[in-house]
């Protein structure tokens, strides 16, 4: 299946987008003292999956700020419990999280 331009699969968002949402998701992560990093977090990688084409089908992203912050302060318990031993895992439980919440729209 053939897309843009011949490619099938390809990605479609701009550097100016990337600019603002990062600009936007650092503001909004320093105005709040970092409460709402997971906000930020799903805001920015939203961006960039929904602008995403695999083999000739859009990718979406599913996830909330909300849901993402429950994992979020789950994980942070977990590491204050463990004296910071499961903060290793947290990236991993992250990039778990993210592809659980990535799907392909067609």
């Amino acid at each position: 299946m053939e897309t843009r331009n011949g490619r099938s699969s390809f990605f479609d968002g701009g550097l100016l987008q990337l600019i603002g949402w990062s600009l936007l998701g650092a503001l909004i992560t320093i105005c709040t003292l970092g409460i709402c990093y997971p906000w930020a977090i799903t805001m920015i990688y939203g961006w960039k999956i929904n602008h995403t084409v695999i083999d000739g089908h859009r990718m979406k992203f599913s996830g909330s700020a909300i849901g993402l912050f429950g994992n979020w302060i789950k994980w942070l318990l977990l590491s204050i419990i463990t004296l910071g031993i499961y903060s290793f895992w947290v990236q991993i439980k992250l990039e778990d999280w993210k592809a659980k919440n990535t799907s392909f729209i067609n």
